[in-house]
């Protein structure tokens, strides 16, 4: 094991859930770790090899967005030859392949997750296309239904993020704009009028994916109006903080188990930084719980799960801030992976290429550290 990943059991389990923080403050540079990873996306997963299906999260769709937001921050950057839009196109044909496999947006399965309704948004956008835009709203009857999630990854607040998302695009279009802005108010009518607290799978979650705080994050970065009819739940969700600066993943409170952004700290201080400002009357204690969260993601933040947005390194390392995010950050570099992994310290992803789960959000964070950029989640809180 490198000098880095000195191991440090947290449990009595067969791995343990992080290791120790201990080893000095290092660094990377980006660029160069931005360029390795993307070679290893196209290499090791090239489009055909992707298996088609998980929407923005996880899958072609989900590289395709990865490609499509660098083209904007690097559009003459090349990779063996071709732009960054070039791949994403690529991902996307790969996904259009097998478009008569998918079943399609359910209630218990829309937005973020959805192919059909990512490739929507994501056509839409490209294409200026306001036919596809038509199309994507007219999804807001699935998402109504009575039994539909309200979560981000499965629910109603991952298909307000689509529709913020295309929103931006038509801008100059009223007839579009106004078609959006009508089906986002319809969708947080329901979300809004929905029993408390918002349940997935009969469960209470608190976090980012599956909780309020992913609930109450979406709509208010996508109507800033409805801030101060949820300022009162917020400040309610701000009190579950641990002690020690963890959140729970679900109510009531169980074990402090889990430092992810999915489940945990790092998911609600990623949240509260990009919502912050628009509960003015909360700022001050929503700065003690960053804070403290903070704290918490440093001690115990550097996982064995293979480092990834969604419940690894890198989606903590966004939680953070300067010298210690970039030191987080070295902890995902190809050869560190390595070097777990022969240590016995990696627990392999189920999606080792995917936005969320793999190599194509370590690159979106590579990309963060080395334009400066807003600490933001590709796909939930970038826009």
């Amino acid at each position: 094991m490198s000098e880095q990943t000195t191991a440090a059991a947290a449990e009595p389990v067969s791995m343990p859930r992080y290791f120790r923080n201990d080893a000095e403050l290092s660094q990377r540079d980006p660029h160069k770790q931005l360029l390795a990873s993307l070679n290893r996306l196209i290499t090791d997963y090239p489009p055909h090899k992707i298996p088609p299906g998980g929407g923005l999260y996880y899958g072609p769709i989900s590289v395709a967005y990865l490609f499509y937001a660098l083209h904007k921050i690097y559009p003459d950057l090349l990779l063996d030859d071709y732009p960054m839009n070039t791949w994403s196109a690529a991902y996307i044909e790969q996904a259009q392949a097998h478009i008569k496999e998918y079943k399609g947006p359910s209630p218990t399965k829309c937005g973020v997750s959805d192919d059909i309704m990512s490739l929507l948004a994501l056509y839409a956008v490209t294409a200026k296309d306001p036919d596809t835009v038509k199309e994507l709203c007219d999804f807001a009857a699935v998402a109504i239904e009575p039994d539909a999630s309200n979560e981000w990854l499965y629910g109603r607040a991952g298909f307000l993020y689509l529709l913020r998302f295309v929103r931006g695009a038509f801008t100059a279009n009223k007839e579009i704009t106004e078609l959006i802005e009508d089906t986002t108010d319809e969708v947080i009518d329901d979300i809004m009028a929905s029993s408390r607290p918002w349940k997935w799978k009969g469960k209470a979650y608190v976090g980012a994916v599956h909780g309020a705080m992913g609930i109450i994050t979406q709509i208010v970065l996508t109507d800033p109006s409805w801030a101060p009819k949820l300022e009162a739940e917020l400040g309610a969700l701000l009190s579950y903080q641990y002690e020690g600066g963890n959140f729970p993943s679900s109510l009531p409170p169980g074990r402090d188990r889990l430092v992810q952004f999915c489940h945990g700290a790092p998911g609600v201080v990623s949240s509260l930084l990009s919502i912050r400002k628009y509960f003015p009357a909360l700022e001050e204690r929503i700065d003690r719980v960053i804070s403290k969260g903070r704290e918490c993601i440093w001690e115990r933040g550097l996982l064995t799960k293979e480092p990834c947005l969604c419940h690894g390194i890198s989606g903590n390392a966004l939680a953070l801030d300067g010298e210690r995010f970039e030191h987080f950050l070295t902890y995902t570099t190809g050869h560190e992976i390595k070097l777990m992994g022969k240590d016995g310290m990696l627990q392999k992803s189920d999606d080792p290429s995917a936005l969320w789960c793999g190599e194509a959000g370590r690159a979106w964070a590579w990309a963060v550290a080395d334009k400066g950029l807003e600490k933001r989640f590709l796909g939930y809180n970038d826009i």
